[in-house]
């Protein structure tokens, strides 16, 4: 699933005409740059959830479907439901008894993408969470290779504090143990996983190209990263 609902509000006037995830990098929609990565990685079906002109985002994927030769369905949502709540309301698309990926589309990545889901595959976690030793103010605490709360300030001994990448696989069990309902973030249904017990494992990718879209000063950043080292694609 690629996430591409946000209402980009940090990013206007860019988004009052164009939704976030059709925003470019050296000439290419963030959302096809998205869909492009996994489709290399041998990816060959994808839900795009999309409410922030969503009209423009449904155009978008009837058109790239056939172009990358994708199956690509559109899950409309009004209001925003956040990560959480947005893959929920696709759950039926992932039919297939296989794990998949979730990826935010407002992250430019050269991730490797085939790794993670190996490591997703051999660890048997619920979740596998690309993540770097970044600057955050929203870090997780991981200790022994897994998820074991939020770093609410300098991580204890034995532990390390990481970002999230915005790009995480899942086993198909996942699903069936979301209780959240309504409109939640994905991060909450992490942690409580967590504490019950559930292995939520990490996938460090530092020194790789990285960057978020969160704002008109992230965007020039991103793409003069790009420009400097090439699309991730």
């Amino acid at each position: 699933m690629v996430l591409a609902a946000g209402l980009g509000t940090r990013l206007r006037p860019l988004t009052d005409s164009t939704p976030k995830c059709l925003i470019e990098v050296q000439g290419m929609p963030l959302l096809e740059l998205a869909l492009r990565r996994l489709s290399a990685a041998g990816v060959r079906e994808a839900v795009v959830n999309a409410h922030h002109h969503a009209d423009a985002v449904a155009a978008f994927v009837a058109a790239l479907g056939p172009r990358l030769g994708m199956r690509l369905e559109l899950s409309r949502e009004n209001p925003v439901l956040e990560t959480g709540g947005g893959l929920m309301r696709a759950a039926d698309f992932f039919d297939d008894g296989k794990a998949f990926f979730v990826y935010n589309s407002d992250v430019v990545t050269d991730l490797d993408l085939k790794a993670l889901m190996a490591a997703q595959t051999a660890s048997k976690a619920l979740a596998t969470l690309a993540v770097l030793d970044r600057p955050s103010a929203r870090k997780l605490l991981f200790k022994e290779g897994r998820l074991v709360g939020r770093a609410e300030k300098a991580a204890p001994p034995g532990a390390e504090a990481l970002a999230f990448s915005g790009v995480h696989a899942c086993a198909p069990e996942f699903l069936g143990r979301v209780i959240e309902d309504g409109v939640f973030s994905l991060t909450d249904v992490w942690l409580r996983l967590a504490s019950e017990g559930a292995l939520i494992a990490p996938f460090r990718h530092d020194g790789g190209l990285w960057a978020d879209i969160g704002d008109p000063r992230k965007l020039e950043d991103a793409r003069r990263l790009v420009a400097e080292r090439g699309l991730p694609l």
